[in-house]
C-alpha cells in the first residue's frame, strides 16, 4: 500500500485505492465496445479481425499503462473511433490503398506526433488555446458523449428526412437505458459509492431477462496477433497520394487527442497550477501508444472520452488508468464475458456524466461574444459532425476571424493564428476529411 501511495500520490489526489479501481472498472465498462466494434470495422479493410481483437487489447492496456505509470493521470486509450472508420471506409476502400499502405500512415503519423510532443510543440498549443475555447472543450465533448449515449440507447436514431429523430421508445434497449439513467442519478445524489458502476451492472443483468441477452461462457483462448504484428507498409505509406491521408491522421490524432485530454484531466481538477508539469508526460503517453499500435496492427490509438465517466466515479490518479490496462489484458481470456455488457448499458453512464459537463457553460463571460461564439460552435460542431478535431478547427478559425473583425487581433495568441491557418488548409485542400 505505501508502494502505491508513493506511487500514484492518492492522498495528495484526496482519493483512495478502492475509489480508484472501481473508478478504472468503470471507464474499462463504457469504453469496452472498442474490443468488438474495432475488428468490426477494420475486417471492412480485409484485415483478419481475431489479430485486430488481440492489437486492440494489447495496445489499449499498453497505452493506458503507460498513462497511468508515466504521467499517473486516470486517462484511458484505445484506438479512435472515427480514425478507425476513416482509416477502413475512406483510405482503404474509397481510396484503394491496402491496408498495410495505412497502418503504414498511421505509423509515420505517429512519429510526426512524437516529434511535435517531444519538441513540446504539443504543449505550445495546448498554451495558445483561450479559455474560452478550454471551457468549449469539456462542454463540447459532453454534448458528444450524449449524442453516443443516445445513439447507443437507441432514444435518438437516423432520419433521411431531419437527420436525427426519436428512436423506438418500445425497445428494451431504450426502455433499460431509460430506468438506468434514473437509477445513476439517484444513487449519486444519495452520495453511494460506485453509483455508476451499479447502473451499469444493473442493466446488464436485466437485459438477461428482458432484452434477449445471451451468457456466453467466461473464457476463452486468445487468438494469434501474428497476420498483423509488423505488417505495416512504410515504403507504400510514403507514395505521393497517401501523403494528404498521413496529414489528416496526424491532424485529426493531434486535436482529438488533445481535446478529449484537455476535457477529461480539467474534469479531474488536474488543469491547475502545480498539476500542469505531469500534462507534457501525459501528451507523450498516447504519443508513443499511436506508434506502438500500428505496429501490433491497428488504427490510430488515443486519450478515451470515455474516460470522464471514471473521472465522474472519483478516478483523479494513474491507477484509474492502470486498472482499466489490466482489465484489457483479462479480456484477452475472457472475451466472452466482456462481450456480455452491451451497449446500452453503458449508455446511461455516459448520459449521466455528459449532463455534468455542460456546468462549464457558467463559466463564460456571455456579454463577450467574441470569446462566446466560437465557444458556442466549438461545443456545438463536435456532436454535429461527430468529431471533436472539427469542432476544434471551428472554434479556432472563427475565433480567429471574429477577432480580426472586431479589431482585436492582439488579443489572440500567436498559436491562435497557426492552427486556424492549419485548419483552413485542411478544409480547403482536402475536402472530404
Amino acid at each position: 500500500m505505501n508502494a502505491i501511495e508513493r506511487l500514484f500520490k492518492l492522498q495528495e489526489h484526496g482519493t483512495t485505492v478502492r475509489t480508484e479501481l472501481l473508478a478504472g472498472l468503470t471507464t474499462f465498462l463504457t469504453m469496452a465496445y472498442i474490443i468488438f466494434v474495432n475488428p468490426s470495422i477494420l475486417g471492412d479493410a480485409g484485415m483478419p479481425k481475431e489479430a485486430v481483437f488481440v492489437a486492440t487489447c494489447v495496445i489499449a492496456a499498453l497505452g493506458s499503462a503507460i498513462m497511468g505509470l508515466y504521467a499517473n493521470y486516470p486517462i484511458a486509450l484505445a484506438p479512435g473511433m472515427g480514425l478507425n472508420a476513416y482509416f477502413a471506409y475512406g483510405v482503404v476502400q474509397h481510396m484503394g490503398f491496402t491496408w498495410q499502405a495505412a497502418l503504414g500512415a498511421v505509423f509515420v503519423s505517429g512519429c510526426l506526433f512524437l516529434l511535435v510532443t517531444l519538441f513540446r510543440i504539443r504543449e505550445l498549443i495546448i498554451r495558445g488555446i483561450p479559455l474560452s475555447l478550454r471551457y468549449a472543450i469539456t462542454v463540447g465533448i459532453g454534448l458528444f458523449l450524449a449524442l453516443i449515449a443516445l445513439k447507443s440507447a437507441g432514444i435518438v436514431a437516423a432520419s433521411p428526412a431531419t437527420y436525427v429523430t426519436l428512436g423506438d421508445l418500445h425497445q428494451p434497449a431504450a426502455v433499460l437505458a431509460v430506468l438506468g439513467f434514473f437509477l445513476i442519478v439517484m444513487l449519486d445524489r444519495l452520495k453511494v459509492p460506485g453509483a455508476i458502476l451499479i447502473g451499469i451492472v444493473a442493466v446488464t443483468l436485466a437485459s438477461f431477462f428482458f432484452a434477449g441477452n445471451q451468457f456466453k461462457g467466461v473464457v476463452s483462448a486468445p487468438p494469434s496477433i501474428a497476420p498483423t504484428l509488423l505488417q505495416l507498409d512504410i515504403k507504400g505509406a510514403l507514395a505521393g497520394g497517401i501523403l494528404n491521408v498521413i496529414l489528416v491522421f496526424f491532424l485529426v490524432e493531434l486535436f482529438d487527442a488533445t481535446g478529449t485530454l484537455m476535457g477529461v484531466a480539467k474534469r479531474a481538477g488536474l488543469l491547475v497550477p502545480g498539476k500542469m508539469d505531469r500534462l507534457n508526460k501525459a501528451l507523450l503517453a498516447d504519443s508513443g501508444a499511436i506508434f506502438a499500435g500500428s505496429l501490433l496492427g491497428t488504427s490510430s490509438t488515443t486519450a478515451y472520452v470515455e474516460s470522464a465517466a471514471g473521472v465522474q466515479a472519483g478516478g483523479r490518479t494513474g491507477l484509474t488508468a492502470l486498472t482499466v490496462a489490466v482489465l484489457f489484458l483479462a479480456c484477452l481470456f475472457i472475451a466472452p464475458l466482456a462481450g456480455v455488457v452491451p451497449a446500452y448499458a453503458t449508455a446511461p453512464a455516459l448520459l449521466f456524466v455528459a449532463c455534468l459537463m455542460l456546468r462549464d457553460l457558467t463559466e463564460l463571460d456571455w456579454n463577450e461574444t467574441t470569446e462566446v461564439i466560437p465557444a458556442a460552435i466549438t461545443a456545438l460542431a463536435m456532436p454535429f459532425t461527430y468529431s471533436i478535431a472539427n469542432g476544434l478547427a471551428f472554434g479556432f478559425i472563427s475565433y480567429a476571424v471574429l477577432k480580426l473583425l472586431t479589431g482585436r487581433a492582439r488579443e489572440a495568441h500567436w498559436m491562435v493564428w497557426v492552427i486556424g491557418g492549419i485548419f483552413l488548409f485542411k478544409y480547403i485542400y482536402l475536402p472530404g476529411h
